[in-house]
Formats: structure tokens, C-alpha cells, sequence
């Protein structure tokens, strides 16, 4: 596994460095914003831990400049700010994840873990076809409506197959923040309410397809009139 964690400081990036090495991680530093877009470009990477506060380009610009690009690696953001509209900020950018400062080096290798294996296990042998999508779980390709969606986040991907799975039935927040996130979430029940905005606009009839239940919470759900 390849990680890219742009981080200014030298103590964060030693103690990442460290740990990395003890879980056998391929570890790439940059000190600064604009030369951790460069080492981006220039590798192939599982993974990219950014930190928020960074010289040059801080890590929410190139979270949204990666993004925007079509960029789908998996992005976990380190930042001191810990409101939740900092946090709903940072996943309306394009962020799967976000830990706080001070952080448990432990607690941090575990939600790599938890993004690596959902971005990067999926079952093989689920291939879901319904009348508006074809999705493949071991490719992670993506037809809806006929055309190929190729922008979706690791996070996206998983919530829309989760959907697909389960048709028609109503998922609270709390319930997709288990069952999605797949471990014990701290942050704002929002994080839903922003990934389900992204993902209707990027699928094809998003919002005929993605159901609010006021009250409830969501569902997916192919209409007729849906397309």
C-alpha cells in the first residue's frame, strides 16, 4: 500500500513515518501543499492523508483541486478543526474521512484501514444490474443510465451499492453511518446529508432516484418516472 501524507509538521510526519513503516506502508512526505499536487501527479497512490493548515496550498484546496480533476483516490484529512460545519466543509470538498489534532496514531491507522479495505476489497463476486445502473463491485465501474460514472469516491461508491443492495428500503442516518462507514463514526450525522447531495448529482437522475423520507431518512428507489 502507497500513501502520500502532505503534512508541515516535522513531528506529525516522523511519528507517520514511523508507523507506516511498522505497518508496512509505502510512505511518500510533502511539506507543503503545491509539492505534495506535484507528488500526487507524479504517483500512484492508495491512498493521501492531507493535513488542513498547509503553506503554499492548504490541504482543502487540493482536496478540491484533486477532486475536481475526477480524482477518486481515497482522501483522509488531519486538522485541528474540529466543528462540525469545519467537518461537513471538508467532506462537501471531497474528503472520505477526517481525524482531529491531537490524534492517537492508532485511532489514525485504523481508519486507513477501514478506507483502504472499503476502497480496496470489495467483493468479486457481486455484480449488481438493475433497470437504471450496472455496477461492478470488484472493478468499481459504474453505469447509470447508460453512461459510465467515473467520479465517484470510495465513500460514494459504497454508499450508492449499499442503496442497490436494498431497494426501496429507509435508512436512517445513524443506520447508513454504521452500515456504510463501517465503524464507530464521531463525527456530525451531516457527513450523510452531504455525500447523499454529491452522489444525486453525479448519477444520472440522482434526484429522482434518491428518495428523502422527512423525518426518516433515505432510500433509493427506481421510479418510472426516474431517468
Amino acid at each position: 500500500m502507497r500513501i502520500l501524507a502532505v503534512e508541515d509538521d516535522p513531528g506529525v510526519r516522523t511519528m507517520l513515518e514511523l508507523f507506516f513503516s511498522k505497518e508496512g506502508i509505502a510512505g511518500e512526505f510533502a511539506e507543503d501543499g503545491l509539492d505534495g499536487y506535484d507528488k500526487y501527479k507524479e504517483g500512484d497512490f492508495d491512498l493521501l492523508v492531507l493535513d488542513w493548515m498547509l503553506p503554499g496550498m492548504d490541504g482543502m484546496a487540493l482536496c478540491r483541486k484533486i477532486r475536481e480533476e475526477g480524482g477518486t483516490v481515497p482522501i483522509i484529512m488531519l486538522t485541528a478543526k474540529d466543528s462540525e460545519s469545519d467537518q461537513v466543509i471538508g467532506f462537501e470538498m471531497g474528503a472520505d474521512d477526517y481525524v482531529t489534532k491531537p490524534f492517537s496514531p492508532l485511532a489514525l491507522m485504523a481508519r486507513i484501514r477501514a478506507v483502504a479495505r472499503r476502497s480496496g476489497n470489495p467483493d468479486p463476486s457481486n455484480e449488481i444490474r438493475t433497470a437504471h445502473f450496472r455496477v461492478n463491485t470488484e472493478t468499481r465501474e459504474v453505469l447509470a443510465a447508460g453512461r459510465s460514472i467515473e467520479n465517484l469516491t470510495p465513500k460514494e461508491f459504497d454508499l450508492l451499492v449499499y442503496f442497490l443492495q436494498h431497494p426501496r428500503q429507509v435508512f436512517s442516518r445513524e443506520q447508513l453511518l454504521e452500515r456504510v462507514w463501517g465503524y464507530e463514526f464521531y463525527g456530525d450525522e451531516r457527513t450523510v446529508d452531504v455525500h447523499i447531495k454529491r452522489l444525486r448529482k453525479k448519477i444520472p437522475g440522482g434526484e429522482s432516484l434518491i428518495h428523502t423520507v422527512w423525518g426518516v431518512g433515505y432510500k433509493l428507489e427506481e421510479r418510472k418516472d426516474a431517468d
